[in-house]
């Protein structure tokens, strides 16, 4: 080989080299949680754990830990989907704000403006109770420790005919019959039912189910393809999570089924699963959306949104607190349906969010969800 060939060659495989240090290992390196997750899974001896991390308004790393099913070695990934819980409200919350950005609804839209068909057997404290009474749990409705309509059971609702949002007609006619647990917009009262109905209200406004709605108009745009509802996976399979609980003492793993999670009535309350990357495209978006990035909503439509109304500290499907490390305003919200367990922390002001999720609801499973949060607060954040 010539002096000039072997300097050719040698200059190709320098090139080689520094692509191969520059490309996939560090990149795979900066998303992977996995390390960050499994000592806080294993110090509490969770199924599994994932997080993601929103930097700068983008989705900076995400993975998981442990296994999809306990006591198996079936190990999760970081695509696996994860059952959100109430997270999803801010989701209902989201596609209602589009439609009053769309003249289809208004914040001051009153129930028996949005259901007609219901007012005549509506209570009367419920006719002048506004989308915006809903979105901030101010509707004076039963809480969530009693999310069925009085003298009926969880296997009740499941059992209810008809579709989904015949179902949901059904389950809004017997909750807004009820006497209300307190003066509309007077009191704070954390409820299912409210956002259940609000995804009536869509549906109404649509002529459409909730379930559509949400992946036409928000999942789709979003590019969450993983984005689904009810329990994760197949009958009979471990392809996804499974789901965890514990019951006098013991694990209890919940295989996937349609008696696995709640009620088609509450969707709209609480049964979104999807991926944790796809879960942080939405969260980014609302990062982004009051400075009018992203194209979901209006720029004031978002901060409807993040401001609560009526003197309280929730407003469209977000708890409103505050935090040093933010440098100020918190956005935050958890999920359960007793089965999986799901928190968010939004930090508008940093730019920076961050999720984390386990396929356990109950147990000490809320701790550690905070700590895995923290530690990655602590590393991506505050550089410690």
């Amino acid at each position: 080989m010539t002096p000039r060939r072997i300097t050719i060659s040698l200059l190709l495989i320098a090139v080689l080299l520094a692509s191969a240090g520059h490309a996939q290992p560090p990149r795979s390196r900066s998303r992977d949680l996995a390390a960050f997750l499994e000592p806080v899974r294993q110090k509490y001896d969770l199924p599994a754990l994932a997080g993601a991390v929103i930097i700068d308004g983008k989705t900076a790393a995400w993975g998981a830990a442990g296994f999809r099913r306990y006591s198996t070695d079936v190990k999760v990934t970081s695509n696996d989907k994860f059952h959100i819980g109430s997270c999803t409200k801010a989701m209902t919350a989201t596609l209602v704000a589009m439609l009053v950005d769309r003249g289809k609804l208004s914040w001051n839209t009153t129930l028996a403006q949005a259901l007609p068909e219901l007012a005549e057997d509506m209570h009367p404290g419920y006719r002048a109770v506004t989308v915006r009474h809903l979105l901030a749990h101010r509707a004076g409705l039963a809480p969530s420790s009693r999310s069925w309509p009085k003298g009926k059971s969880f296997m009740d609702m499941h059992n209810l005919p008809g579709s989904a949002t015949e179902q949901r007609l059904a389950y809004t006619k017997m909750m807004l019959a009820q006497k209300p647990e307190a003066t509309p917009g007077e009191k704070y009262v954390y409820s299912n039912a409210g956002y259940s109905i609000l995804g009536l209200i869509a549906e109404r406004a649509m002529n459409k189910p909730w379930e559509e709605l949400m992946k036409e108009m928000l999942f789709e745009p979003l590019r969450m393809t993983s984005a689904c509802f009810g329990a994760m996976g197949a009958p009979g399979r471990i392809d996804q999570p499974w789901q965890h609980k514990t019951e006098d003492g013991k694990l209890q793993q919940i295989g996937p089924g349609p008696l696995s999670d709640n009620p088609p009535v509450l969707g709209p309350a609480g049964t979104v699963h999807c991926s944790m990357r796809h879960w942080a495209a939405f969260v980014a978006a609302h990062l982004g959306g009051p400075k009018g990035k992203g194209g979901l909503l209006e720029p004031d439509t978002f901060k409807v949104l993040h401001n609560p109304d009526f003197g309280g500290n929730y407003a469209g499907g977000w708890q409103i607190t505050h935090r040093q490390w933010a440098d100020g305003k918190v956005l935050t919200h958890t999920g359960s349906n007793n089965m999986n367990f799901a928190v968010v922390w939004m930090a508008p002001k940093r730019n920076f969010a961050v999720l984390v999720a386990s396929n356990q609801g109950n147990g000490d499973v809320a701790k550690a969800c905070d700590e895995a949060a923290w530690t990655l607060i602590k590393k991506f954040l505050l550089k410690e």
